[in-house]
């Protein structure tokens, strides 16, 4: 058995095994990317979709995304792609990309306004390897290099890759434990803490989706965005937050999609300690 270092699960994996992610397993007594190159889904997205509204603004990225997801939540927007029985039957079926021939997919788009690869869709963490190799050479042919992540990582992944990452958006979605715990089936300490450490090394954006009757009340979003107001981006900016609109996806489609001035109200909750507050899905 193998204990994965990754997330705050730490599976003890047996050989031929996987953990609770989908796309990690061993071999050998040693854990490692079992999506490695396994590509589910690729895009060239505008920087704004992925949110980035301070990183470029106007340019495109080659976004890809794998299988797999550390976390269960019960509104996830890309279950199809992220940790279905479909995507795992697809990408193993499926050739491999390799970080080379990625990196050439990224240049090769940049007469397209491609600035480099965003790492999205499931979450990229928990194949870090795949993101290593493919960062390394991204950034030595001068392409930008973003993380989509739900943050959920143990902080030596974060070092590993730091040196090689431009930018991240970093779900915060919510400002609970309970929520975190009941909900997500995840840790809200570690995602402040990869927070925290992120916004030293790399441009940071947060997203929060905001679910009606779990995480919409002003009480939350000012002690959320207060929180934020103390963290800094490298350039000495505040860490800018966007307040995203949830539709019924997935197993929560017993409720209607948030209000639109709900979204619209919380935005300026934010906006009492925050410069920089963006609204999405409305």
């Amino acid at each position: 058995m193998a204990k994965c270092p990754v997330c705050f699960r730490h599976c003890e994996i047996r050989d031929g095994g996987v953990g609770f992610c989908g796309g990690r397993t061993a071999e050998g007594g040693v854990t490692k990317a079992y999506n490695y190159g396994k590509v589910t889904s690729l895009a060239l997205d505008p920087i704004e979709k992925k949110p980035l509204a301070r990183f470029f603004p106007g340019s495109y990225i080659l976004s890809v995304g794998s299988f797999g997801c550390n976390l269960r939540c019960p509104f996830c927007q890309n279950y199809e792609i992220s940790w279905s029985e479909e995507a795992f039957r697809f990408a193993e079926s499926s050739d491999s990309l390799t970080p080379e021939e990625l990196t050439e997919l990224a240049l090769g788009a940049r007469s397209r306004g491609n600035i480099g690869i965003a790492f999205t869709y499931n979450e990229p963490l928990i194949g870090y390897e795949y993101v290593l190799d493919t960062a390394k050479l991204a950034k030595a042919e001068g392409l930008k290099v973003v993380l989509v992540t739900n943050g959920t990582a143990e902080p030596e992944i974060l070092e590993v890759l730091s040196p090689y990452v431009d930018a991240m958006n970093i779900d915060l979605k919510g400002f609970t434990e309970s929520f975190y715990r009941d909900l997500l089936g995840g840790s809200l300490s570690q995602v402040m803490h990869f927070i925290e450490k992120a916004v030293g090394t790399a441009h940071v954006e947060l997203t929060t989706l905001i679910i009606p009757g779990e995480n919409d009340s002003e009480e939350a979003m000012r002690e959320e965005s207060r929180w934020i107001a103390g963290l800094r981006n490298p350039d000495g900016e505040t860490v800018p937050l966007h307040v995203s609109r949830f539709f019924p996806r997935f197993h929560m489609t017993d409720r209607g999609p948030t209000e639109v001035e709900k979204v619209y109200r919380l935005a300026d909750v934010a906006r009492e300690v925050l410069p920089y507050v963006y609204v999405g899905n409305c």
